[in-house]
């Protein structure tokens, strides 16, 4: 099966950054926080306390990367996990392969 290599650098850097992998954690576990919730579990069960523009840049970063989108509900911006670009990782270096004979 032949992958994607443009998608991959993105997608590769998103998930390079220990504070986006937070992020995609805190995502998993509760979906659809704005910005301001991010931050506030990102600073209470995390101790990370990076500013608002920080984390946005961090957010924008994953939604480059599909990891991340967005929708708009009046003034709130609610961001939702989306782990379907994660397939090209396991199907470029598959987990279920036969092992080599000896």
């Amino acid at each position: 099966m032949i992958v994607s290599v443009a998608t991959d650098p993105d997608l590769f850097k998103a998930i390079g950054d220990s504070t986006r992998r937070i992020i995609l954690d805190e995502l998993t576990d509760k979906d659809g926080q704005t910005l301001f919730e991010i931050c506030g579990r990102l600073t209470m069960k995390h101790g990370l306390a990076s500013s608002r523009q920080a984390i946005s840049q961090h957010l924008a970063v994953l939604e480059q990367a599909g990891l991340v989108h967005t929708r708009r509900q009046g003034r709130y911006k609610f961001h939702h996990i989306d782990t379907s670009p994660l397939r090209s990782i396991v199907e470029r270096w598959p987990i279920d392969r036969e092992e080599p004979n000896p």
